[in-house]
């Protein structure tokens, strides 16, 4: 576009097929780039711009301003608050990098003021509480595990009210990665997340798995949004209407 001597409709068309075929090779959801490119045509109407104003300038606005779009949830995100202490649980997929993010996301608030603190409850993963350990001695943030202990749930509450008698006011809960298929891991989850009472729970995963993050994302949220038997009766959870 850039190249173009005049900006008209074909030239348009052609920067657009061309971020179409970027992003449907990257795996990117077939309905969110349609919509994506209805909204930017609707938007830069080339036919009543009038005369002297940089028809590429607004192009290129529309088509940041879409793609931003395409990454917004629509809401604020998650702060903590001061004079409160705030518990945050992390969840996802094995391997998805799950601890080293909550000890980022530590450190980040760490040089934002906080107090924050890392409690393991990874007991399914060999090395998971020396990886943490690790980790927070490095950003120099306190940390509660268990080498024995194989219930993730009395870790999680023992260091959750650990960490509140001594005043930190940023409890960060790493749990076992799983696949939205293992039934048992799920519940072990729920059952992690109703003992602590998080106030944020992130879902962390590798961009690279694609549409299938879509799926594995509703799985999780279905878990908390959701009560249902089939988790006691080792079924995968259909959703809301289940019996």
């Amino acid at each position: 576009m850039s190249n173009a001597t005049i900006i008209d409709e074909k030239v348009l068309n052609e920067c657009l097929n061309e971020i179409t075929r970027a992003l449907l090779q990257s795996d990117v959801q077939f309905k969110l780039v349609h919509d994506m490119e209805s909204n930017i045509k609707k938007i830069v109407n080339l036919d009543d711009l009038a005369a002297g104003h940089n028809k590429r300038k607004i192009i290129q606005q529309a088509i940041i301003n879409e793609l931003c779009k395409m990454l917004d949830p629509g809401k604020p995100s998650f702060t903590p608050k001061k004079g409160k202490t705030s518990v945050v649980m992390f969840v996802g997929l094995q391997g998805s990098g799950k601890t080293t993010t909550c000890t980022k996301y530590a450190y980040y608030h760490q040089k934002k003021g906080w107090r924050p603190a890392l409690v393991c409850a990874d007991t399914f993963r060999a090395g998971a509480f020396d990886q943490l350990k690790q980790n927070a001695t490095k950003a120099k943030i306190p940390f509660y595990g268990s080498y024995t202990e194989s219930d993730p749930v009395k870790i999680a509450v023992e260091g959750v009210e650990t960490f509140k008698k001594e005043n930190c006011n940023l409890i960060i809960v790493d749990t076992s990665g799983r696949h939205k298929q293992e039934a048992a891991l799920f519940e072990e989850m729920r059952q992690v997340s109703e003992a602590t009472k998080p106030d944020l729970v992130i879902f962390v995963m590798d961009s690279s798995i694609g549409q299938a993050a879509f799926d594995q994302a509703q799985a999780f949220k279905q878990c908390f949004s959701w009560s249902c038997n089939c988790y006691q009766n080792g079924w995968a959870c259909k959703g809301r209407w289940c019996s």
